[in-house]
């Protein structure tokens, strides 16, 4: 039985390694040579490329889409889609869900890879409905893990479901590179029993056992498996292309690939990755086994590095990942892939930098808690839902049933800005208000590959110089102070009436790096300790800023958009 390649090169090869930022105009000199290759599909949108596009390539993800399907001739074009996440971070309303869907199809794809975070098959209806209308292939996702309630009769259970909403295929997402061998065999051996559907497999490389998984599940009947070209392939990213082109060739699942037919794209792609080598960090290159303890997926990985350099904590690397698995189990046993998987890393990394776990919750963390993003995999315990949510009750039916419509709510906002040029437009305002406004007005610059930094919320970056180094001599480590020239201010600072903490009265201080995304109150408002007073986006999570004290909004040193550090004073309250 020959074995099918989806090449993801395009999409989860430079999401798990260089952050996702690969640009288009990069990805445009190769397509054709790709779409040549005889590939079953070119995974090439969703995930996280269209809040890369927006946030900090100043590329419109929609017009990427059309771009590369317009050189493809031969090949599926397939993207990753959140079910009813689609590709933000929340649930939305069933009529933008319905609308996404219909857009992502005209403009170009045509295999749907559908999954939920919490395999909530629920949360995965409506888009699964919406594709096959429109005679898109649609490829039901189960999230693969490892849990006391993750079993492989589970994991049939899941893929009948998925069978009978008429998929055309099943995908096993192994995220985090966890499947072994051996459960590779006996996962898709059992589900070959009980549907008739075609199977695809996608492991990331992150403990090193993807390929030998790989070549068990040939022997298990699997149909497709994912690849990566060489040059962004290992480490958090998938198995090479080549590799496993070459280990088939001549047994019973030969892709019938030529290996010839890849030189040239490899060369591409190694010229293309020294282009990148700044983003590109070491850890998420390596093989780490300690990913069969923490089970972190390969862009979280290379992202909770990123988030905790933002955060200037990177000594603090080995406890957020000691605390990743005890978040987890607490919240019952997600799957680690977007959005959860930020959601228990955030709640992880704020558990650590805060010194007291749960002191700050997101509001992800409480909504996940609440049940608005679906059944979590094994119940959660009275007093974690108690410390996270309080006396609310959470909810048990489907999250998106409380969801009113809200797409025509949206329009009309964005028609009152002006940037709803396109149902794309309004759209991508639906997905992200906070950041695509300033996208759709033109007023977002393009990062520079040479000062990227994988999740500060602005493209427009600012620096601050750095003044204090620990230096690392014969296994000595010591620490330096410098004064650069013009003294260690941060760049910001020269236009900024951000003061410091110690001068202002009744400061209200961030407590991490960021982007305020709303402020909750306004000068000569009387509020009391406890209220809300702004909202920080920081690693994908709004974080809400308290007051910590009661009194009258004196002074409000940021506004909306604003970039804020740890320590940086929101506003006085006296």
């Amino acid at each position: 039985m020959s074995v099918k390649i989806t090449e993801t090169v395009l999409r989860d090869a430079h999401q798990s390694l260089l952050a996702t930022r690969m640009r288009t105009r990069d990805m445009l000199e190769v397509v054709e040579q790709l779409d040549q290759i005889g590939y079953f599909s070119l995974e090439m949108w969703g995930g996280a490329t269209f809040d890369s596009c927006i946030r900090y390539l100043n590329e419109d993800p929609w017009q990427r889409l059309r771009d590369i399907k317009k050189r493809m001739d031969n090949t599926c074009a397939q993207m990753l889609l959140r079910g009813q996440n689609l590709v933000g971070y929340r649930h939305y309303s069933d009529d933008v869900v319905e609308k996404f869907v219909i857009k992502s199809f005209e403009n170009g794809i045509d295999i749907f890879r559908i999954f939920d975070a919490v395999n909530d098959i629920r949360n995965m209806e409506l888009s699964i409905k919406v594709a096959k209308s429109l005679g898109a292939h649609v490829q039901g996702t189960v999230c693969y893990t490892i849990s006391p309630v993750h079993t492989v009769e589970k994991y049939v259970e899941l893929a009948k479901q998925l069978e009978e909403l008429e998929c055309d295929s099943l995908c096993i997402k192994d995220m985090a590179g966890l499947l072994s061998p051996n459960d590779a065999t006996k996962i898709i051996s059992a589900i070959k029993k009980e549907i008739s559907i075609p199977i695809s497999l996608h492991c990331h490389c992150t403990s090193g056992m993807a390929p030998m998984s790989y070549m068990a599940a040939c022997g298990a009947g699997v149909d497709v498996l994912d690849t990566a070209l060489s040059p962004l392939a290992w480490g958090t990213s998938q198995p090479p292309t080549e590799t496993v082109v070459a280990a088939l060739k001549g047994t019973p699942y030969d892709t019938g690939l030529d290996l010839g037919a890849f030189e040239e794209v490899v060369d591409y792609f190694k010229a293309l990755k020294e282009k990148y080598r700044g983003i590109l960090d070491p850890i998420s290159e390596q093989i780490d086994t300690n990913v069969l303890i923490y089970q972190i997926p390969g862009g979280m990985l290379s992202n909770l590095v990123s988030q905790l350099k933002e955060q200037n904590a990177l000594d603090k690397y080995k406890a957020v990942l000691d605390e990743m698995p005890r978040v987890r189990g607490e919240l019952g046993y997600p799957p680690l892939v977007t959005p959860t998987s930020q959601i228990v890393g955030t709640q992880a990394v704020l558990n650590v930098l805060m010194g007291e776990r749960y002191k700050v919750i997101p509001k992800e963390v409480k909504d996940y808690v609440r049940g608005l993003y679906g059944r979590s995999p094994a119940p959660l315990s009275p007093e974690i839902v108690y410390k996270i949510i309080g006396d609310e009750e959470p909810i048990h039916c489907r999250p998106a049933d409380l969801l009113k419509p809200e797409y025509e709510k949206r329009k009309k906002e964005a028609e009152e800005m002006g940037i709803a040029k396109s149902e794309e437009d309004i759209l991508t305002y639906i997905l992200y208000p906070a950041i695509a406004p300033k996208f759709l007005k033109g007023e977002m610059e393009e990062e520079e590959l040479a000062v990227v930094s994988s999740h500060t919320p602005a493209v427009k970056m600012e620096y601050t110089i750095p003044t204090h180094f620990k230096v690392e001599v014969d296994d000595e480590v010591y620490e330096v102070k410098v004064e650069p020239l013009g003294g260690g201010v941060s760049i910001s600072e020269l236009s900024s009436k951000k003061p410091g903490a110690e001068s202002v009265k009744g400061a209200i201080c961030c407590s991490m790096q960021g982007m305020v995304l709303s402020l909750k109150v306004k000068i000569e408002d009387i509020v009391a300790e406890g209220d809300t007073v702004a909202v920080i986006e920081a690693m994908k999570m709004e974080n809400t800023v308290h007051a910590s004290h009661s009194g009258i909004v004196k002074e409000i040193f940021v506004a909306e958009g604003d970039s804020v550090s740890p320590g940086d004073i929101i506003m006085a309250i006296e």
